[in-house]
């Protein structure tokens, strides 16, 4: 019965083997020995790959024993113990660690990799092998299915060898940008097994015509990664589509100039599409809502793609993600918003729209996209105000609406975005209360910034003194909403503040106690435009690289000098006194910017400014220093702009200032500065605003000014002493559209080649006030005009006013015919106004006063039609003062005082014995025309009347002797009578 037993037994134990397979009680028997199966000869060839790398940290220490399948980075298949994975991606993205080692690999990859027969794959990213070409005899890999080279520094050509390995499912060889490839992809068409492929930043130009020809031949990929590759070509069509399988293709940062192509509507695989920041453009196509099964697209920074959003692209139900930032695309976005909310499972999470030039309102249907996440609309011309909606938006982490034309009131659904973290509601119209009900429920707001930089105020917050936020701003930035009087108390416990910007808040406090004592780093403090007043003190810290703007306060006592973190400072247009402190430049090495203008500082420029090496802005102008510029101008080699005007500054120009080669605005007007200009000023050929007036400078005009300085748009040389000739080399200013040179000693002839001073032909823009640094006073319009940095860009004005210039006006200046102010009053001039300023149709202002020109006003001049400031006076002209357009609105007869022989309106003076018309009478040419056509006609028929009544009467008498004879006697008869009565009557007077 035993042995019965015992064979049925044994049966089972058979037929549990035939049917489970010897596999599981060999799986059984390695668990118990699973690292103790490597092969010598496979640990001898890892032996041989470790040799030839570089480890400074140390990450194969592990590599060493007879176990080398209990070595990190390696796998050994469990069943036959050969070695199938090396994983040696460096897990440190940054080259340098806190510890100080370098944890990348390097060397070289040892050929003896090919002895691992069953490697199958291979993975050395983010390493750093110097620059080495890929080895070649990685092609003879024949099992491997994975190679991963990413990041690791490899460069020169792609071996070709890499196509034969036909069992290869996944090829990444991005971020070696020194990698290229010879003779085109075609080594790639071999790769039939391969599902993932990624090149990006691999120089792929050589394969521009066929790259996508030959990648069309992959049947089975996926995924195709070809960023910055600098392709040029992207064929909008291709007669058969064969990688249908594909799910992920990224295209972006590469050089196509295209519309989006229509292959890839065939693609009804595709998830993930990524064509950013190429040259794309025309409209978005209605096909893309053929993609069903897309779920992000990225078409951003190609600023060509135009049109509406279509509706049908609202369809895109599994959308996820759409970013179209940095385009031209137009209209609202209602159809395709609601398009979205009418699927039924909308799964939308990122919406960025941001720099287009999309307009309407934001829909109501806006709130039934319960899944959104981040919402970036700024930068648009949006109109209306924030749907009541958007409070259904629960799950919103990031809301960017700036940059708009929204108005109206913040609904109170705000405070419903629970999860909201960043939000910026910047430049707009906003208008109304925002209270503690919009903030209290914002418990993760991190960022918060609302308002615009003007100083209109029409947001109040109205928020008691006592609430405390839930949330912890780290960044906060109100503009132009009104805050004050008070400091804001309810910023008392924000202690992860970094960043505070307030500016037009109506601050009228000082720095309150608790503020200082909320042990705050910041990066960036901001509260200029305010009222805020009392002395800095010196508690407040910052982090590295931070920036300070305390402009147009009433701050006062000394200037505060904080950490040695700081970057910029900027504390203009405030009451702060006294001397600036003679260790600034030790106290504050880190500078980049140092803006102390408009104060009541006193003293000398210490010389520790000169440890301030990093310095591009110093701005001291409106104050009250004194004494000499320091020489220390070659130790601060990238200051671009120095401005100390409207000081008290004394001395010459030290010549060191030629020093500084990327100097673009010299700035040093109103002081007491002296002397000739030093010649090193000619190395400063970057200079765009040259402004030494109202100085005593002397000596000539250098002529390097012309020559090395070519681009100068503004030269201000006005109320100097410099003597001698305009140099005809100022003509070389191309860019030049100021000048003023007036109240000096020159003499001389104007320059004819002042007509090629192109930048009085030229019309600047906005995007050009940039370019100016510094207001700017000028004489314009009969009065001072000062000017700030914004509008100079408007400007065009020559002023030569003011010296002993000699000589005709020359002709070539009607050329500069965007001219707006022309002044060469108080001069020698002499000869005739040209004619052809008539051609002068931008001038607003000419003054030729104080000269000795002569002949008629030019009636060209009632061409200028934005004329409204003439001077004329104190000249030789004469003649009639032209009337009509502009000329009608010159009443003023100063215009035309002093020695003229001039007449006409507004002058009493007649012309041509007729009382001069005034205004409101017809006096316009046409009518001059036809006075002059009714005397002709007038003195026809005189002399017609004289010639009739002259002959009938003598021509009778000459044919009649009857007639003539009665008509003599007659006439004798009359003689002798008044010859009789005249006796008569002085005989009597001599008997009286």
């Amino acid at each position: 019965m035993s042995m019965a037993r015992g064979s049925f037994q044994l049966i089972i134990l058979v037929f549990l083997f035939q049917f489970l397979g010897f596999d599981i009680f060999k799986l059984a028997y390695c668990k118990q020995n699973l690292h103790s199966i490597c092969r010598e000869n496979e640990r001898k060839v890892l032996i041989t790959f470790k040799e030839a790398l570089t480890d400074p940290s140390g990450r194969l220490a592990s590599w060493h024993g007879e176990d080398c399948c209990r070595w990190d980075g390696v796998s050994c298949d469990i069943r036959t113990g050969y070695v199938i994975e090396i994983k040696l991606r460096n897990p440190y993205k940054n080259s340098f660690t806190g510890d100080g080692l370098v944890h990348e690999l390097g060397g070289e990859v040892s050929p003896s990799l090919l002895d691992l027969k069953y490697l199958n794959h291979l993975d050395l990213s983010m390493n750093n092998f110097g620059g080495a070409r890929i080895p070649d005899f990685l092609g003879s890999l024949s099992k491997l299915r994975y190679l991963n080279l990413s990041s690791a520094s490899f460069g020169g050509r792609i071996p070709r060898d890499l196509g034969k390995l036909s069992n290869l499912e996944y090829l990444d060889l991005s971020y070696n940008y020194n990698q290229t490839v010879e003779n085109g992809l075609k080594w790639v068409s071999s790769l039939s097994s391969l599902k993932y492929l990624n090149l990006g930043g691999i120089d792929l130009s050589p394969a521009a015509s066929s790259w996508l020809q030959t990648l069309n031949f992959l049947p089975v990929i996926s995924e195709l990664h070809l960023f910055q590759c600098q392709l040029v070509n992207l064929p909008t069509s291709l007669p058969f589509v064969n990688f249908t399988s594909l799910s992920v293709l990224n295209l972006s940062n590469n050089g196509f100039n295209s519309t989006i192509p229509e292959w890839l509507f065939n693609l009804n695989s595709l998830k993930r599409l990524d064509l950013n920041s190429n040259n794309l453009y025309g409209v978005l196509p209605d096909p893309l809502a053929n993609l069903t099964s897309l779920e992000e697209l990225n078409l951003s920074e190609n600023f060509g793609i135009e049109g509406k959003l279509p509706r049908k692209l609202g369809n895109l139900c599994n959308l996820q993600k759409l970013v179209v930032t940095n385009n031209r695309v137009v209209g609202d976005i209602m159809e395709f918003i609601d398009g979205l909310s009418e699927c039924s499972n909308n799964r939308l999470e990122t919406l960025d729209l941001g720099f287009n030039e999309l307009t309407g309102n934001l829909p109501n249907s806006l709130g039934s996209l319960k899944n959104l996440l981040y919402l970036r609309l700024w930068h648009n011309s949006f109109r209306g105000s924030i749907p009541e909606t958007i409070g259904n938006l629960s799950l919103l982490r990031e809301l960017y609406l700036s940059n708009n034309q929204m108005s109206g009131q913040i609904p109170m659904s705000f405070g419903e975005l629970v999860s909201l973290d960043a939000v910026d509601l910047s430049e707009n119209m906003w208008e109304g209360v925002i209270t503690k009900a919009h903030l209290k429920n914002l418990s993760s707001l991190r960022e918060l910034s609302i308002g615009q930089l003007r100083p209109n105020v029409s947001v109040v917050f109205d928020i008691s003194s006592e609430w405390m936020p839930s949330f912890k701003l780290v960044y906060i930035k109100i503009q132009a909403c009104q805050l004050g009087p008070n400091f804001p108390t309810w910023l008392r416990n924000q202690t992860e503040l970094k960043t505070i910007i307030l500016n037009y808040a109506r601050i009228t406090d000082v720095i309150p106690d608790w503020f200082l004592n909320m042990g705050l780093e910041l990066e960036e403090l901001d509260v200029a435009y305010n009222q805020l007043s009392g002395k800095i003190p010196n508690s407040l810290r910052f982090s590295l690289g931070s920036n300070v703007d305390l402009s147009s306060n009433l701050f006062e006592g000394p200037l505060p000098l904080w950490s040695t973190n700081l970057t910029t400072l900027y504390l203009r247009d405030n009451l702060f006194s006294g001397p600036i402190p003679s260790n600034i430049g030790t106290a504050l090495p880190s500078l980049t910017d140092l803006d102390i203008s408009k104060n009541n500082l006193s003293g000398t420029i210490p010389l520790s400014i000169r440890n301030l090496t990093t310095l591009t802005t110093l701005v001291i102008s409106n104050n009250r220093l004194s004494g000499s510029i320091p020489q220390f101008w070659e130790n601060i080699p990238s200051l671009y702009i120095l401005d100390m005007s409207n000081n008290s500054l004394s001395g010459t120009i030290p010549d060191s200032i030629g020093s500084m080669l990327f100097l673009q605005f010299l700035i040093l007007s109103s002081n007491n500065l002296s002397g000739e200009l030093p010649s090193g000023l000619r190395n400063c050929t970057q200079l765009n605003s040259f402004d030494i007036g109202d100085n005593q400078f002397s000596g000539k005009i250098p002529v390097w000014i012309g020559e090395n300085m070519p681009l100068l748009l503004i030269l201000r040389l006005r109320n100097n002493s410099f003597t001698g000739n305009i140099p005809s080399e100022i003509c070389r200013l191309s860019l030049l559209h100021i000048l003023d040179i007036s109240k000096n000693n020159l003499f001389g002839f104007i320059p004819p080649c002042v007509g090629n001073l192109t930048g009085f032909q030229i019309e600047f823009t906005s995007d050009d006030a940039a370019r100016y640094e510094g207001g700017l006073q000028l004489i314009a319009k009969g009065r001072i005009i000062q000017y700030s940095s914004s509008q100079l860009y408007l400007v065009n004005s020559i002023d030569l006013s003011s010296n002993d210039l000699s000589g005709e006006i020359p002709s070539e200046l009607a050329s500069l015919f965007k001219l707006g102010t022309l002044n060469l009053s108080m001069n020698n001039l002499s000869g005739w106004i040209p004619p052809a300023f008539g051609k002068l149709e931008w001038l607003e202002t000419l003054d030729l006063s104080k000269n000795q020109l002569s002949g008629p006003i030019p009636t060209t001049l009632v061409s200028l039609t934005f004329l409204n400031h003439l001077n004329l006076s104190y000249n030789n002209l004469s003649g009639k003062i032209p009337s009509g357009n502009q000329f009608q609105t010159l009443i003023d007869p100063s215009i035309y005082m002093g020695k003229n022989a001039l007449c006409g309106f507004p002058l009493s003076v007649e012309c041509d014995g007729q009382i001069s018309p005034f205004p409101g009478q017809n006096n316009g040419d046409n009518i001059d025309d036809k006075n002059d056509l009714e005397k002709v006609w007038f003195f026809s028929f005189v002399g017609l009347g004289f010639f009739t009544g002259f002959w009938a009467i003598c021509g009778s008498l000459i044919l009649k002797k009857q007639w003539r004879d009665a008509y003599f006697q007659f006439m004798e008869r009359v003689a002798a009578r008044n010859c009789v009565y005249l006796h008569r009557k002085f005989s009597r007077m001599g008997l009286k």
